[in-house]
């Protein structure tokens, strides 16, 4: 047993590792070489900025692109997405992954358990170090988001004319529809979501946080010489080899979701409101995740966070592209596993932050709220600021069994400090989707960093087989290896 112990390892392990290991002084390839690799760091970031720069020039010089276009050229995108995962368009509405997905977090997370068992007392330390990491990043995010906004973007949000106040019909609809959830069902729901009533039914509904727990328990209970933990190496093999071919497409299918969604931007119509609350979402995600993360990197690790991050650039890139943290949990345990981080800790906290860790979300929330309040005219207290820096770690921490999860608890934390919705919401509403690509990609960072800080501080190390390399980021990239 201990042979296929040693093999289920090894073959998931980069095949790159075990050449470098041999040759020793293996010479770097200039990063330019990679250009040519099927998804390619350097392919995935070319074609994003290729795609923004069109976007851009269009949006610019024309006035609206016609629907169908817009339609037409989402076709390779989508199916790229669909191949991945089974979402909404985005992932505030939802992570319902596929059958790609789905046996990528349950195998790893199995996997992982069986491992942390076999470890005295360095198994528990990971679990307690993940979790108040995670909670702890987010609690930080959501108060300096809310201090900025208090401080900074309350001042520029304008109270705008009742014309603009006003609801269409289409969206009372909607609204009326997302006030039936109430803060109480909200923690309900969440609670609830973590014991599943139908394992079966879970599967089927992609109920992440039940899957979470029962591969939690399924992990703890096999023991090493189980056929079942045999079946789950397998699987576990089997949706790599999938995973790994569409991540060769990952350029193409970046390309063709960023273009379509920035033909959907209006910038004549944008307005001054609507720009500071672009502005004030985007500023507080960036100093989270160029001065609050890098700081705490910087105290744990001892390294510079800022080569860990662009050199991790493809799991953030495709991140932002596909709108999934979902979506791109293959891209990112690879990429953490490229850079050294040991199997066990990656395929442990990744997939645990894609649920959990939503730092982005946890920004986002105050800003948005403020933004509805400041338009109206009113203006909210120290006491709601609470309130909303409160709600807003309930909500961001987990993924609530509602559609449009993010969209509703915007309604349910705005009532909560007694704010009406009203027409402005629609505004929220039709620049979520591009709001939601930066969000993610805070998010995925997070769990990119996190990887790394844990693994230093609980000392879980791979086999002494398993050497990393810089290079190997370029070959896991472009699909060659397995993780």
């Amino acid at each position: 047993m201990a042979d296929e112990e040693k093999k289920a390892t090894v073959g998931l392990q980069p095949q790159g590792s075990a050449s470098t290991a041999e040759d020793g002084d293996t010479e770097k390839r200039p990063w330019w070489h990679s250009i040519k690799e099927p998804g390619s760091a350097a392919q995935i970031i070319i074609a994003a900025i290729i795609a923004i720069a069109i976007g851009m020039a269009v949006v610019s010089t024309v006035e609206e692109v016609p629907q169908a276009a817009i339609d037409i050229l989402g076709i390779p995108g989508n199916l790229w997405l669909r191949s991945l995962k089974a979402v909404e368009q985005r992932e505030s509405v939802s992570i319902c992954p596929c059958p790609l997905v789905l046996p990528l977090i349950c195998t790893a997370i199995i996997i992982a358990i069986q491992r942390l068992k076999e470890m005295s007392g360095k198994g528990a330390k990971l679990a307690q170090w993940t979790i108040w990491w995670y909670i702890g990043t987010t609690l930080l995010a959501i108060v300096h988001s809310t201090i900025l906004t208090g401080l900074v973007w309350s001042k520029r949000f304008q109270p705008v004319g009742e014309d603009s106040l006003a609801v269409s019909e289409e969206d009372q609809e909607t609204i009326e529809e997302r006030k039936e959830y109430t803060i109480s069902e909200t923690v309900v729901n969440l609670f609830e979501s973590f014991i599943t009533d139908n394992i079966v039914s879970s599967f089927a509904d992609s109920s992440l946080l039940a899957v979470l727990v029962m591969a939690t328990v399924v992990g703890f209970l096999l023991k090493r010489e189980s056929s079942i933990l045999k079946a789950v190496h397998e699987i576990e093999a089997m949706t790599t080899v999938v995973i790994t071919f569409l991540i060769k497409c990952a350029p193409i299918g970046v390309f063709f979701l960023i273009l379509p969604n920035l033909f959907k931007l209006n910038l004549a119509t944008m307005g001054v409101n609507l720009g500071f609350l672009i502005a004030g979402a985007l500023v507080g995600m960036l100093i989270h995740l160029w001065v609050v993360l890098p700081a705490l990197y910087f105290i744990f690790v001892r390294e510079n966070p800022y080569t860990m991050w662009i050199k991790c650039s493809p799991a953030w890139i495709t991140a932002w592209g596909s709108a999934s943290s979902a979506a791109t949990l293959p891209v990112t345990i690879r990429t953490v596993r490229a850079r050294g981080v040991c199997e066990t800790v990656a395929r442990f906290t990744c997939p645990l932050g894609c649920l959990i860790n939503m730092d982005g979300t946890a920004i986002y929330f105050p800003v948005v709220v403020v933004f509805l309040a400041e338009t109206q005219g009113m203006s909210l207290n120290p006491a709601q600021y609470v309130i909303v820096c409160l709600l807003s770690t309930l909500a961001s921490i987990g993924t609530t069994p509602i559609p449009s999860s993010s969209l509703v608890l915007t309604v349910m934390i705005a009532q909560s400090v007694n704010v009406p919705v009203t027409g402005m919401y629609a505004v929220v509403v039709a620049i979520d989707w591009f709001i939601d690509r930066f969000r993610t990609a805070t998010n995925v960072s997070g769990d990119l960093l996190a990887a790394r800080v844990l693994e230093k501080q609980t000392g879980i190390k791979d086999d002494d087989d398993y050497v990393p390399d810089d290079t190997l980021i370029e070959e896991v990239t472009r699909g060659e290896n397995r993780v």
